[in-house]
C-alpha cells in the first residue's frame, strides 16, 4: 500500500515527478463495441508550485524552466485515439504519503474509486502545443478491485526510496484491476464491467524517464486454441535501463506473468534468479512490434506482441528538467499476441503451455 503512495519528497520535491496510471476497456452502449481507455494522475516538481501552472514550452525551453503543476490525463486508443491533457497548479493538488489518495482539483483517485474529467478546446490544442494534448471531453466514475498486485522487489523498498538510489521507480499495484462504472468519451457512453474491462493499475516516479522505455500488459490470456480467457490470469513487462546511483543497467526489464494463480517472475534486480533477458522493438508500415524472452533457474518466457499503428498515439511527458526527449512514445491499447512459458529440466526445456493474448497495453520510445 505505501509504495502506491505519494513519493515526492526531498530532492525529488524539486526534481521529480509521480503519477497513478489506469487503463481498462468500456463496452459502448451504443455499438456494443470495446474500446479501450487510459487515465493518469500526475505530478512534477511540487515544491515549486506558483498559483498557476508553470508549463514551459519545450520547443523554446532547452531545460531552462522547471515545470511544476498537476495533471490529468486521459483518453483512448482506437481510430480516433487521442491523449487529453488538464494541467492545475500545485495548490489544487494533494496526495497521502500513505497510500493512494490523491485530489487534483475535482479529479480523485483511491485504491477503490476514480472520479474526474477532461476537457480540451480544438482552439487550445492547436495554439498550445505545450500542453501535448488532443481536442476532446471525457469523464468518468469508476469504482475499483484490486485482483492482482505485484512490488517489483527491493528495488523499491523503503531504503532504496529514500537514498533515491533509481531514477525511475515502478510499482505495479493492480497488475489486474476490476474496474466498474461509466465512462463518457466525446459524448458517447460507455459502460466498465468487472469481468470484461480487463483492467490496470500502476504508478512510477522519479527523476527522469527511462531511455529505452517498455512496457507491455495484457488480462486477455487464453490458451493457444481456446476461445475463453484464463481466470486469474495477468501479463506485465516493463523497464528499459534502470539507472542505479548515477550507473546506467543497459537494456534491463521486470516480467510478471500470472497464469491461472502462479506467478512466473523475470527480474534483473533479483540477481540470485539468475536471469537472463532480451527485448526488441520494431516497427513496419502497419504494425510496432514487441519481442520478448527472458529465462532463470526454473522458468523460460517468450514474448511476442504486435499493436496496429493506426490505433496508438505518441503519448506526451515532459521531464522535471522541462524537456521533452521522447517525442516518439508509442502508446496503444490493441496489443496482442503470444507467450510461450517453459521450465528447465532435466533433459532441457519441457514446454508448459502456449498462450494468446488480445487487447493488452503497450509502450516503446528510444532517443
Amino acid at each position: 500500500m505505501t509504495r502506491n503512495a505519494f513519493m515526492l519528497k526531498g530532492n525529488l520535491s524539486k526534481n521529480g515527478y509521480d503519477w497513478w496510471w489506469h487503463s481498462f476497456v468500456g463496452i459502448s452502449s451504443k455499438t456494443k463495441k470495446p474500446r479501450p481507455f487510459f487515465i493518469e494522475y500526475y505530478v512534477i516538481n511540487p515544491v515549486l508550485g506558483a498559483s498557476a501552472p508553470i508549463i514551459p514550452n519545450h520547443a523554446d525551453n532547452n531545460g531552462m524552466q522547471k515545470p511544476s503543476y498537476a495533471m490529468i490525463k486521459a483518453g483512448s486508443w482506437g481510430r480516433n485515439a487521442k491523449e487529453i491533457n488538464n494541467f492545475y497548479p500545485i495548490s489544487d493538488f494533494s496526495a497521502s504519503t500513505e497510500k493512494m489518495d490523491v485530489k487534483i482539483g475535482e479529479n480523485t483517485a483511491t485504491e477503490t474509486r476514480i472520479k474526474g474529467s477532461v476537457f480540451m478546446s480544438v482552439k487550445d490544442s492547436k495554439n498550445h502545443p505545450e500542453y501535448m494534448s488532443d481536442a476532446g471531453k471525457m469523464n468518468w466514475n469508476l469504482t475499483a478491485k484490486k485482483v492482482i498486485s505485484h512490488g517489483v522487489g527491493y528495488g523499491a523498498s523503503k531504503l532504496f526510496r529514500m537514498l533515491n538510489a533509481f531514477q525511475m521507480y515502478w510499482h505495479i499495484a493492480g497488475m489486474k484491476t476490476e474496474y466498474s462504472g461509466k465512462i463518457v468519451f466525446d459524448g458517447e457512453e460507455y459502460d466498465v464491467l468487472p469481468g470484461k474491462c480487463l483492467g490496470y493499475q500502476d504508478k512510477n516516479w522519479g527523476s527522469d524517464y527511462t531511455n529505452p522505455w517498455i512496457w507491455l500488459n495484457c488480462n486477455s490470456i487464453r490458451k493457444k486454441g481456446s476461445k475463453k480467457a484464463m481466470k486469474n490470469s495477468s501479463l506485465v513487462a516493463g523497464g528499459g535501463t534502470p539507472i542505479l546511483f548515477g550507473i546506467p543497467i543497459q537494456r534491463k526489464i521486470v516480467i510478471v506473468l500470472c497464469c491461472e494463480g502462479k506467478l512466473y517472475e523475470f527480474n534483473f534486480s533479483k540477481l540470485w534468479q539468475i536471469n537472463r533477458q532480451h527485448f526488441e522493438f520494431r516497427e513496419d508500415k502497419k504494425f510496432a512490434f514487441w519481442d520478448i524472452s527472458a529465462s532463470n533457474l526454473k522458468n523460460k518466457i517468450n514474448i511476442r506482441f504486435r499493436c496496429d499503428k493506426k490505433k496508438m498515439l505518441f503519448i506526451g511527458y515532459m521531464n522535471p528538467k522541462g524537456e521533452k526527449n521522447h517525442t516518439r512514445l508509442w502508446n496503444g491499447g490493441h496489443a496482442e499476441g503470444t507467450i510461450t512459458l517453459y521450465k528447465r529440466s532435466m533433459r532441457g526445456w519441457a514446454k508448459i503451455g502456449d498462450f494468446e493474448g488480445e487487447m493488452g497495453g503497450c509502450e516503446y520510445g528510444e532517443y
